[in-house]
């Protein structure tokens, strides 16, 4: 039986642009401007919306739960961060989300891409060692959802005795877990506990091979058949490949080599963003047909940019659905006019190419 397919977008709650080198287009984060993006993605037929936690986002917690309360259908893939909080309080706080929003919420396990970031919240452990607080948080989450009564637990980072949360999440066994890392630490954590490995932008080949080493290691498990893949990647389309052309290279007007060098000292920790500052350094401005790496320069993530008309969007994304990817999720300039767009121009190539796979819009 094929696998559904997932589409979400990306709420960008430290602010918009149409220009990263032009500080006049910048749209500040707001209330408003929330409600337009995720009204868009609704509109449009985007399943969950995905929120960042740099350090120059709006908190992501509270900014999730105030846009569940304000939207009907779209489920939250919120953040959970190993050392910020206690992994008791963390399934607490995911079950009771969970229940209050009616099954709404997915987890996105971040392990943190700056480490200049993590020193000024005070966390100071490695990054491996931050792949291994995240393994063992996410087993005792489980640990206490699944349980029947108080639990004890003894690990490296977390001791328990007599634990149990109120309530359970109402999703049986709990939320779906998302995980987007380029390390084998990453896929690690991917191969025991994800229901989605989320890749940034790359060339098809290399998703191909890097989904039969983390199936591999997921074997290890006994989950290969339970861990699905999925890509991470920005869109610019337009009606016409000149237009969206002309929108990528606005998108990147006057930016400075200086916000190139700060991205680069910024995340220099991070074997996925440096994976994508390798693809720009040896590929140039495209890795493939219509994937663009122009705002690899200035933005950390996922910098790989589907640019063109909505036959060739959609037939790039249909490149990683054949390789056996089943989630997207999406993001563009701005956030709620690229929405409308890919909900009426790309979603319905994709509905007619994959029919039943494709959840009603």
């Amino acid at each position: 039986m094929m696998q559904r397919l997932e589409f979400g977008w990306y709420l960008p709650t430290s602010g918009d642009t149409t220009c990263y080198g032009d500080p006049a287009c910048h749209v500040p984060p707001s209330l408003e401007m929330f409600d337009r993006v995720i009204g868009a993605a609704e509109a449009a037929g985007f399943e969950y919306f995905l929120i960042p936690v740099t350090a120059a986002c709006w908190e992501a917690w509270v900014t999730s739960a105030m846009m569940l309360a304000r939207h009907s259908r779209i489920r939250a893939l919120v953040a959970a961060k190993p050392g910020f909080i206690k992994p008791t309080m963390m399934a607490k706080m995911i079950a009771t989300f969970d229940q209050l929003s009616g099954g709404r919420v997915c987890v996105n396990l971040i392990a943190g891409q700056s480490e200049a970031e993590l020193r000024a919240d005070g966390i100071l452990t490695a990054k491996e060692d931050r792949y291994a607080q995240m393994e063992e948080d996410v087993r005792v989450m489980k640990a206490l959802w699944n349980a029947t009564g108080p639990i004890d637990f003894e690990g490296r980072f977390t001791t328990l005795e007599n634990a149990q949360v109120q309530p359970k999440p109402l999703q049986p066994g709990g939320p779906r877990f998302y995980l987007g890392g380029g390390s084998r630490d990453a896929w690690e954590v991917s191969a025991r506990h994800s229901d989605v490995h989320l890749f940034w932008g790359d060339t098809p080949e290399r998703i191909a091979a890097n989904m039969v080493k983390i199936r591999a290691m997921a074997a290890r498990h006994g989950r290969a058949e339970a861990l699905q893949f999925g890509m991470r990647l920005q869109m610019i389309c337009r009606e016409t490949e000149d237009a969206a052309w002309a929108a990528a290279h606005e998108l990147m007007r006057g930016a400075t080599d200086e916000q190139t060098t700060r991205l680069q000292r910024n995340i220099a920790n991070s074997a996925a963003n440096q994976r994508v500052q390798e693809l720009r350094a040896t590929h140039g401005d495209l890795i493939a047909p219509h994937m663009w790496t122009g705002v690899s320069k200035v933005r950390a993530g996922a910098g790989i940019v589907v640019v063109g008309n909505p036959a060739q969007c959609a037939e790039t994304l249909q490149r990683f659905i054949d390789l056996g990817c089943t989630s997207f999720c999406l993001s563009g300039y701005t956030h709620d006019a690229e929405a409308e767009r890919f909900g009426r121009l790309v979603r319905p190539l994709l509905v007619h190419r994959n029919g039943p796979r494709m959840a009603a819009a």
